[in-house]
């Protein structure tokens, strides 16, 4: 049924909130869809700041340790459910804290710090992975973020040392990743005083064993419409009902999974988290934090696959050879071990942009978790095919891995959603650069500055490329340039399709798919240099060019740069009209 002109500009307002107010300033991944490379914004590489290492190390040690001899992993899937003694001892080691203020008993850590603790989790238990994410990075995090001093107060300190468990509520039956579409209500009591509460959410991680949930809810607007407001909610209130604690599910068993509903919930004005009706950017900013530790634990994962694979690798014996020897047991392990690098390089990258107080990075945290996860799930399923058989049993812990990293193509904004969100917002402001122009032919001798400047820039971006200055030329030299002409194709290959399609671009998601994995390639391959040029000046006591994070790193970048290629070609050589005959063509048939 086709939407009314009143829904179309509804939700056009939405739209707007979501993607948010342009910004004069240009971060990376824009400006890359005008065929910039802003290299101060990446390099040099994030480390942590010196009086950070020794304790982060120390962090990171505590929490090894603590995975290797308390989480047992099998059992928590096996028994769906992270036992009570592993959530305190996670509390205790400061992991449910980590990044909250020392002064409410956090550990004070900065983002790129609370990464280095999740890549260790997330290589030993997706299941607690996930619970930690849920509690810290997008439950105590909106907290952190949006809340008034008093509310800090009241429940930071129980959620820090675990006394309380902490839960984001936005998913509904009618609002997965679109987040705009909200249906549960908030209507103000007549005296101001609360809010009365009524809907439901589903697949909240933690929803039915939280303490404090940060739930949205729709609230009436002056403009007559309504709006998505947070509020913090507490289980004690009258209304509040769990109705599936634990629902059970394909992967990440181990973390509760919960259905809730609220009915005539009476909830106190002052539990508004942040601003009434910004609730949508609450929700947002907080998934750019939990996407980032998203990209952590998947690091994580990459590392212990890549691991686990090289070992039966060299220790398998087929044909009178270890498989290792074999090419296409090697294709696969190099694809391990490029992503693994490129995750860890990307992931710092997002966290650096948080910690040093950037107000835009939700392009980079959108691209590091569609491409992390998809790599993910290409790695584990590798490794259970070197692995044969044998990962297919319950005995060994590959098959668990494969169920658990199935949701984080899904979770946190399912990725083919993301991917238009990708492609859109990053080529909006192009386009609206063309609109301008386009409107200055309609009048040249009053505009001829602009169409001057224009074409100018133009004849530059075609002729030259842009500057990608690295240390350790010698090495990265050829490699930076590679990067720098696809950079200048990209921004080309944007404004030909803005050309071709104008805002018919808006439903042609083929091409917006295309346009979304060039951009994340890109970004990921800058990050990847970033971290390759750290590496190689960075005075390493063995010959860096020798060692397998610079091959594994100088791969990534061989092999994003043939899939870029490769998507710029099918911008204008595809089969797209045969893709949609075909499905149309199934759709009449069953």
């Amino acid at each position: 049924m086709a939407m009314t002109a009143e829904q179309l500009e509804q939700q056009k307002k939405e739209a707007e909130e979501l993607l948010g107010a342009e910004s004069d300033k240009l971060g990376f991944a824009k400006g890359l869809f005008f065929g910039q490379f802003n290299t101060p914004l990446l390099f040099p590489y994030p480390e942590l700041k010196p009086e950070e290492k020794t304790p982060v190390e120390d962090a990171v040690a505590q929490v090894r340790r603590f995975c290797e001899q308390s989480i047992d992993a099998a059992a928590i899937d096996r028994n769906a459910d992270i036992p009570p003694e592993v959530i305190a001892g996670l509390a205790q080691i400061g992991v449910l804290g980590a990044t909250a203020p020392v002064e409410c008993g956090g550990r004070g850590f900065s983002q790129l710090a609370n990464t280095k603790l999740m890549d260790v989790i997330g290589g030993h238990c997706s299941s607690t992975a996930v619970f930690v994410n849920a509690h810290h990075s997008i439950g105590i995090r909106a907290l952190l973020l949006f809340g008034s001093e008093e509310q800090k107060r009241r429940w930071l300190p129980d959620l820090v040392n675990g006394t309380k468990l902490a839960a984001f509520a936005l998913t509904e039956p009618e609002a997965g990743s679109d987040a705009a579409n909200v249906q549960t209500t908030a209507t103000p009591s007549p005296d101001g005083r609360s809010y009365v509460l009524n809907g439901m959410k589903h697949y909240i991680t933690n929803g039915g064993i939280a303490g404090v949930l940060t739930v949205m809810a729709r609230t009436p607007d002056p403009s007559g419409q309504s709006k998505v407001t947070a509020f913090l909610v507490t289980p004690d209130m009258p209304g509040f009902e769990v109705l599936d604690a634990r629902m059970p599910k394909v992967g990440i068993r181990g973390t509760a999974t919960a259905k809730l509903k609220f009915t005539n919930m009476p909830v106190p004005a002052e539990n508004v988290l942040g601003q009434v009706g910004k609730g949508l950017k609450v929700a947002l900013t907080v998934l750019d934090f939990g996407r980032t530790t998203f990209g952590a634990s998947c690091t994580g994962a990459a590392k212990t696959c890549l691991r686990a694979a090289c070992g039966h690798a060299k220790a398998r014996v087929q044909f009178k050879q270890p498989l290792a020897d074999f090419e296409l047991v090697k294709k696969k392990l190099a694809f391990m071990a490029a992503n693994a690098f490129a995750m860890e390089a990307t992931t710092a990258e997002c966290a650096s942009f948080i910690d040093r107080g950037f107000e835009d990075y939700m392009l980079e945290t959108a691209m590091l978790k569609v491409w992390s996860t998809d790599a993910l799930w290409q790695i584990v399923n590798d490794t259970i095919q070197i692995f044969g058989g044998k990962a297919y049993f319950n005995d060994q812990p590959y098959e668990r891995m494969l169920r658990d990293a199935r949701i984080n193509q899904i979770g946190e904004g399912a990725n083919d959603v993301l991917r238009a969100f990708i492609a859109l917002v990053g080529m909006r402001s192009v386009g609206e650069k063309l609109k301008g122009v386009l409107e200055a032919i309609q009048n040249p001798w009053q505009q001829l500055g602009k169409l001057w400047s224009f074409g100018k820039s133009q004849i530059e971006q075609r002729l030259t490329t842009p500057d990608i200055p690295v240390h350790a030329a010698g090495t990265l030299g050829p490699d930076a340039g590679e990067l720098a002409k696809r950079v200048r194709d990209f921004g080309l290959g944007v404004q030909a399709v803005l050309r071709q399609h104008r805002e018919n671009v808006l439903t042609k998601q083929y091409v917006q798919e295309r346009i979304a994995d060039v951009a994340c390639d890109l970004y990921a391959s800058a990050c990847t240099l970033s971290r390759l040029d750290h590496l190689l000046t960075s005075g390493q006591s063995y010959p860096a060019q020798e060692s397998a994070d610079v091959t594994a790193g100088r791969y990534f970048l061989k092999l994003a740069n043939r899939r870029i290629q490769q998507n710029l070609i099918a911008l204008a050589d595809n089969d797209d009209e045969h893709t949609t005959a075909a499905a149309n063509a199934a759709l009449g048939r069953f």
